[in-house]
């Protein structure tokens, strides 16, 4: 059996943009990701049926699609920043019906972790692979699906960072209309219940308390784009709080090796945070908890944690050379993730 690798559309949307064809490259990866990795509108991992079929037996990895649509609909935003074509602004769209389907589906504007039409022949593969978070049923325009809960702060992170870049980047109406209203239905849901993330059948599966950092990211979009829903909640908590957003980002730093997907997390949430204004005072403790992740980060090999620093710190000659090196090696590896 063979699984197709667990994608992050972002480098892959961001390496296409180093090759010799750039625009042919981007599209082809583009159809590539559609064809296999949204079955149902948002990203899941086909699992093929030999490691050399192009047979898709079923899904994988559902549990985790919330926060790779996020990534997708980031990945298309600056997609559309670079061609600004009907193509491109179409996969900014399609990625935020996804991220749409992913509220409409609790009936309650929390966050599924994914959804699946309940007479989907893989539906009952992914049931039972997912059914330790919660398998619920709701409607998705009047049609049955199931969805998948114990929604993780992760999750948000990602649909947080792919609303943020289409806010930034993607200077279209009908696209900021769709995420203010997105985003203002999941920010109400969450401060409503005292950053609190509740399951229909009354647990609760996740809370923000313990992390103004992620607070103050999710609430900087809110902030931008519905200010006088959330620009006093936002400059509360950045007042009392900023100062205490390198601590957890320490304690993270100091074990470089343990759950690493924490920094790809961080660094996300560092996106939200220094890619728009703030006064100097509040800015210097958000660039402070920044430089440690930097320090912790810079010589990993990411190219994704170099591109979010070229965009915070702006243009460097060596780092964005590395980070051209390692996108076009990047380019050489398999997609396919075959288990040992």
């Amino acid at each position: 059996m063979c699984i197709w690798a667990k994608v992050n559309p972002l480098l892959l949307i961001f390496a296409a943009t180093l090759t010799a064809q750039t625009v042919e490259d981007a599209r082809r990866i583009e159809r590539e990701l559609r064809d296999r990795h949204v079955p149902f509108g948002t990203i899941l991992d086909p699992f093929f049926a030999a490691p050399d079929s192009e047979e898709i037996r079923h899904y994988t990895r559902c549990g985790d699609s919330a926060i790779w649509t996020g990534h997708y609909l980031a990945a298309a935003s600056f997609r559309y920043a670079v061609e600004r074509t009907p193509e491109s602004l179409e996969a900014v769209e399609y990625a935020l019906e996804g991220i749409r389907r992913l509220t409409d589906v609790t009936g309650r504007d929390i966050l599924a972790r994914c959804a699946i039409p309940l007479d989907a022949p893989t539906a009952a593969a992914i049931v039972e692979e997912e059914k330790h978070n919660g398998v619920y049923q709701g409607e998705i325009y009047g049609a049955p699906y199931l969805w998948i809960g114990n929604t993780s702060r992760d999750q948000y992170a990602g649909v947080f960072f792919g609303l943020t870049a289409a806010w930034n980047l993607v200077d279209v109406q009908p696209v900021h209309d769709r995420v203010s209203w997105l985003t203002t239905r999941l920010l109400d849901e969450l401060t409503d219940r005292q950053w609190i993330v509740r399951m229909p059948d009354g647990s609760n599966s996740t809370t923000f308390l313990h992390r103004a950092d992620q607070q103050l990211s999710l609430l900087k979009l809110g902030r931008r784009l519905n200010p006088k829903r959330f620009e006093t909640h936002y400059k509360a908590l950045a007042n009392s709080a900023s100062a205490t957003v390198s601590i957890p980002v320490a304690v993270e730093a100091a074990d470089p090796h343990e759950s690493y997907f924490k920094f790809n997390l961080t660094s996300i949430h560092f996106w939200n945070l220094l890619t728009s204004g703030d006064n100097w005072w509040i800015r210097r403790n958000y660039e402070s908890a920044y430089a440690i992740l930097r320090r912790t980060t810079d010589d990993h090999g990411n190219p994704v944690f170099q591109l979010i620093d070229r965009a915070i710190r702006g243009p460097d000659t060596r780092r964005d050379q590395e980070t051209r090196d390692l996108l076009r090696a990047w380019l050489e590896r398999p997609r396919r993730d075959t288990p040992v």
